[in-house]
């Protein structure tokens, strides 16, 4: 098994416990969060289009108010303690929001808002600060020959989940599965101390100073977003970030009006999301495994990063030509949620580990929380104006493929800034 592993994730025998922990926590964490992904949409189905339009508001408005509380927890709480603390948190509100449900709040609208608002500052949040870490035990080499490899720890508990959720819904109800995502959420912690302990133990990423990490990070409350503003590379992400939560929206509310009018039965759709959910992630595990190392590291950033904007070209060109052709919907849709996970998002996070450990832990949940939000509310918003002006679901579509050029163009421009700095940071540690 343990060569198997070795092969299999290309990483050296000192590495080798680092890489098997963040696989689980990835694991973890994602099968966690599916467990919880079919719920939620489901009642943001059953809320509707013109709801899910205010609720993506308040998920904006949410993470306006929590940024400026994590940048004054990372300046008071060290690393050591800051993702166990942010996860048992998570894990207590899981547990409210079982004990609300079980005494019969799941008929409730406002309820519903409530859990559709917070599993989505939840993913977000979550994520974000799994990938600040793994930033700050690689370094941009063994990103790229390692990411993959993690990436699929990930890919494989998103394909749990769904399982989960899919099998469990009908014995046990959606409410039980609250508590299965609050679990993981725990194995998660008991990860997050095997990785600090191997750092500490090995030095790695210069976690060999225990001081670094008792010390809290240095900066104002308000700095990840400074450094965000003052550099023009990480402001070149923010708009690759953009734009595809622009992309993603669109195709989102197109399947929320299509998918109550093609599946009408409630436990019908669940079950159809979960499917989705699962060919999504059986597909993102095989890229992961087989395909992104090769690309990154032969082919470069670059090229990664331009894949996913070249397929919305496309699938939302056949959109636009076949609609409201559900099949359509659903195999652009697995394609493009496959691609971001196996190989957009482990090639953008490799463009972090060039930067210090503020910016990693900082100015990243900045973009990855209030710049992916404010991206998704200004696409609702921006969706629900087309619809206003009484533009066609197909005109729509193709508006996207105008979007999704453009996307291309800054992928490209970003891939270059960030392979330079990738040259630059590998001649700094080039031993003398």
């Amino acid at each position: 098994m343990k060569t198997l592993i070795l092969k299999a994730s290309q990483a050296s025998h000192d590495e080798l416990p680092a890489v098997v922990w963040s696989f689980v926590y990835f694991f973890a964490l994602l099968s966690g969060y599916y467990v919880l992904r079919p719920i939620r949409d489901e009642m943001g189905l059953q809320l509707g289009p013109a709801v899910l339009k205010e609720l993506f508001t308040w998920v904006f408005l949410v993470m306006l108010l929590l940024v400026p509380v994590f940048g004054w927890l990372t300046r008071r709480v060290p690393r050591r303690r800051l993702l166990p603390w942010l996860y048992g948190f998570f894990v207590l509100n899981l547990v409210a929001f079982y004990t609300v449900f079980e005494a019969g709040g799941t008929q409730s609208p406002l309820l519903a808002r409530a859990f559709f608002v917070w599993v989505a500052v939840f993913n977000l949040f979550v994520i974000s600060v799994f990938w600040s870490f793994m930033a700050d035990l690689f370094d941009t080499g063994q990103a790229k020959r390692l990411y993959g490899f993690i990436s699929a720890g990930g890919t494989l508990g998103a394909l749990v989940g769904p399982l989960l959720t899919a099998t469990l819904v009908r014995p046990l109800g959606p409410k039980r599965l609250l508590l299965v995502s609050a679990a993981l959420l725990c194995v998660a912690v008991v990860a997050i101390f095997q990785l600090r302990a191997w750092a500490r133990r090995t030095g790695a990423a210069g976690h060999g100073d225990t001081r670094g990490e008792e010390r809290a990070l240095q900066g104002g409350v308000l700095g990840g977003l400074v450094d965000v503003v003052r550099s023009p590379y990480l402001l070149s992400l923010c708009v690759f970030l953009l734009a595809y939560a622009l992309l993603s929206t669109f195709l989102y509310f197109l399947g929320a009006e299509m998918i109550p009018k093609a599946v009408t039965d409630s436990t019908d759709r669940t079950q159809l999301l979960a499917q989705v959910d699962l060919a999504v992630n059986v597909l993102a595990l095989l890229l992961q495994l087989l395909a992104f190392k090769g690309l990154i590291t032969r082919l470069g950033t670059r090229f990664v990063l331009g894949l996913l904007p070249l397929l919305s070209v496309v699938g939302f060109a056949v959109l636009a030509l076949t609609y409201p052709a559900l099949w359509v919907l659903v195999v652009f849709g697995v394609l493009r949620r496959a691609g971001e996970y196996a190989l957009t998002k482990p090639a953008r996070e490799t463009l972090f580990n060039v930067l210090s450990p503020e910016q990693k832990y900082k100015a990243k949940n900045v973009i990855d929380t209030l710049v992916h939000r404010t991206g998704d509310t200004a696409s609702a918003w921006i969706y629900g104006g087309l619809r206003d002006m009484h533009l066609s679901a197909p005109q729509i579509a193709w508006i996207s493929v105008g979007v999704a050029a453009g996307w291309w163009a800054v992928a490209q421009s970003l891939g270059g800034r960030a392979e330079a700095l990738q040259r630059a940071e590998a001649v700094r540690t080039v031993p003398c």
